[in-house]
């Protein structure tokens, strides 16, 4: 498939760099409902305070009896390193 060895590359170029740094993920909000979610995050991006390159979107997938979740998370750098 075209292009597929330098996407792979990348990927592996972007999480290098992440290790690299020192730090963890805290999460800043969570949510059930998919419209506050890109509501809250189109709000960090029109405050930029910041850097999308540190937001982490996850989604928790519900079954029956748990609906799903969206939480979006901030890379926080440890202090020490």
């Amino acid at each position: 498939m075209p292009g597929q060895q330098k996407r792979k590359r990348s990927r592996e170029r972007a999480h290098r760099r992440a290790a690299a740094v020192p730090g963890h993920w805290e999460p800043l909000f969570s949510t059930q409902v998919h419209a506050e979610l890109k509501e809250y995050v189109r709000h960090l991006h029109a405050e930029r305070t910041v850097e999308p390159e540190c937001l982490r979107i996850d989604q928790f997938c519900g079954r029956n009896t748990h609906p799903s979740t969206y939480q979006v998370s901030i890379f926080v750098r440890d202090e020490s390193a």
